[in-house]
């Protein structure tokens, strides 16, 4: 695969150099080694790592999917070497401190380069994503011997790691999580468990690409009559590795965790998903004894909190992956389109077929696309400027504000682009017409890549409840007013700016609305009904950011006349022409209290 056809990288630099203007962050001490030579130099790492090592077997890895004899699970011979090549590069550890083999690399520059790998192979990716977030979570709760002996070779890409939540019965719904563990005395790692239980949907749960798996699992521990705390305050968080360690790092017996099973998925199918089984002991009894040996993270009872450290980055991560599958399909629509001749103009006597780009319709399509794509891609990289402007501040107060902002926009960092950049993969395979719909083009595949996202790591639904539910409410709804403080800032230097006058001010009015319409949710007396409709809170919210980040690149790309900027422009008015006039009914539905899905009944379907 072309790098071209993976993420635009004069996009990128727009959006860092141009928007973000990522250069003022080597002002703060930790980032003064860096500069827009390093910057660029892992830019281009990742795009030749991407393109050389991830790429090549994107569809080899969906139509040879991992496979499981009942003892071990194979995968194909090309994903070991591409994370190899990923480790020896040193980007596991890119944003960690020179103390720790990283490079203090700031993160909004870390996840512009991990759009490429996302781009060119979201399933060969998903490993490492996910075993950083594990050892980040280990570096923030852990204590230093699990950091040492856990997290560190997970940081080197010799180990990887899982998240263990969900079990057969406990999707979405942890409260009824029934995996226990039971304090068995105190270990080098900590208090030591044995853990029994099954959990479900493990993503890398099981494989040999690396020396050990680190599982973190949520599970429920009981007290000394051995009643146990029922609902989400009773889960701990516990460390369970593949295979023990010992006190001097070298790897020990086989722990009691078995694969029951591997599910057979629509896409991401080159990571391997599972059905764990711990504390079975029928062939694994470390120490001469059935159960899962495991350590606590964090405090007792404090287990979804630790979690949520790992969850919310995966969840950035997701919204991350969805951006660069429909960013990467996209760019697939845009070079067919330009090279497949079919039909004519209207009117036209030409016998010459002219390329589809010429059509109207077509052009609707792709600038669907480009205002999804790169508008989601803006809001992933201000994300993560977020998290460096906090690492770096001084200020304590306006620390909690950047924290603040970034929860409020994580649920829609998740969960926009998980719908809009899935969108945007439906019109690829439309655009490809007929041939769109064959294995010989790679869009069918990036669609169906494309459909977990809106499921996994917290449904479209649940992103919703966490929105309207938890984020705008928290703290008397600082954050909602920070952030609106921050969109009328945007407003207010647009309208300084010939041409976006009429885009500043549709984005005043329907930030205005949004505001009463919040009142009005919260003000209705009934919890219930204020969030029976909270997907499509979650989406007029959403749509309203979205626009937000294409007028600061509108704003970006002002008086700037080159093709590329003129695009921007373009796009920037195709979202504020066609999408966002679509939050005005998704308003007057939620101001109304619409009751209709509360009052449907069971037998009424």
């Amino acid at each position: 695969m072309s790098n071209e056809l993976l993420i635009s990288r004069r996009d990128l630099e727009f959006q860092l150099y141009e928007w973000l203007n990522v250069g003022a962050l080597t002002r703060a001490e930790r980032y003064a080694d860096h500069g827009r030579e390093t910057y660029d130099a892992v830019l281009d790492a990742c795009e030749r790592l991407a393109t050389e090592k991830f790429a090549p077997h994107y569809q080899k890895a969906d139509r040879v999917e991992p496979q499981f004899d009942g003892e071990r699970v194979t995968l194909i011979d090309e994903i070991g070497p591409a994370l190899k090549a990923f480790a020896d590069a040193g980007l596991p550890a890119a944003t960690q401190d020179y103390e720790r083999g990283g490079m203090q690399l700031p993160t909004v520059i870390e996840k512009a380069a991990w759009s490429y790998l996302c781009a060119a192979n979201i399933s060969t990716a998903a490993y490492p994503l996910l075993s950083l977030a594990n050892a980040r979570l280990l570096l923030h709760h852990g204590n230093a011997a699990q950091i040492a002996a856990f997290a560190e070779p997970q940081l080197r890409g010799e180990w990887f790691g899982t998240m263990c939540l969900s079990e057969p019965q406990a999707g979405s719904s942890l409260a009824d999580v029934t995996t226990r563990a039971e304090y068995e005395g105190e270990s080098p790692f900590g208090g030591q468990y044995r853990v029994s239980g099954n959990k479900m949907w493990i993503s890398g749960g099981d494989h040999e690409l690396g020396g050990n798996i680190v599982h973190l699992v949520l599970a429920r521990v009981a007290d000394a009559d051995g009643q146990v705390i029922p609902g989400v305050k009773g889960l701990s968080l516990l460390l369970v590795p593949k295979y023990l360690v010992n006190g001097d790092g070298s790897l020990g017996e086989r722990n009691d965790v078995r694969v029951a099973g591997i599910n057979h998925k629509m896409g991401y199918r080159g990571i391997v998903n599972t059905l764990l089984n711990f504390g079975e002991g029928t062939a694994y009894q470390p120490a001469g004894k059935a159960g899962a040996i495991g350590y606590l993270v964090g405090p007792l009872h404090g287990g979804l909190a630790c979690m949520f450290h790992m969850m919310n980055e995966a969840r950035i991560g997701i919204g991350l992956g969805a951006t660069a599958l429909g960013y990467t399909a996209y760019l697939h629509s845009l070079d067919y389109a330009r090279n497949r001749p079919q039909g004519r103009s209207f009117g036209s006597r030409s016998s010459k077929q002219q390329p589809i780009i010429e059509h109207a319709d077509v052009r609707r399509m792709l600038l669907a696309q480009k205002s999804y794509a790169e508008g989601a891609l803006g809001l992933n990289l201000y994300c993560a400027l977020l998290v460096d402007q906090a690492r770096v501040t001084t200020d304590e107060s306006e620390r909690a504000q950047l924290e603040q902002l970034l929860e409020l926009l994580t649920p829609v960092a998740k969960s926009w682009p998980s719908q809009w950049c899935l969108a945007g993969n439906d019109l690829a395979i439309q655009i490809h017409g007929g041939y769109g719909y064959t294995r010989e083009y790679k869009v069918e595949q990036l669609y169906r890549d494309n459909r977990l996202n809106p499921i996994h790591e917290g449904t479209h639904g649940i992103q919703a409840l966490d929105l309207l539910g938890r984020k705008i409410t928290m703290n008397e709804g600082a954050a909602l007013m920070q952030f609106s403080a921050r969109v009328s800032a945007t407003i207010d230097h647009a309208h300084e700016l010939d041409g976006l006058a009429s885009h500043a001010d549709a984005l005043h009015a329907q930030l205005k609305r949004l505001q009463q319409v919040t009142r009005t949710l919260w003000s209705a007396g009934d919890p219930v009904l204020t969030l029976a409709n909270a997907s499509v809170y979650l989406e007029a919210f959403g749509h309203i950011v979205i626009a937000w980040i294409w007028l600061q690149q509108a704003a970006a790309a002002h008086g700037k006349d080159s093709d590329f900027h003129q695009g921007k422009r373009q796009a920037a008015q195709y979202f504020f022409a066609w999408e966002l006039p679509k939050v005005t009914a998704q308003l007057d539905l939620l101001a109304a209290l619409d009751r209709s899905t509360l009052d449907m009944r069971d037998s009424w379907f």
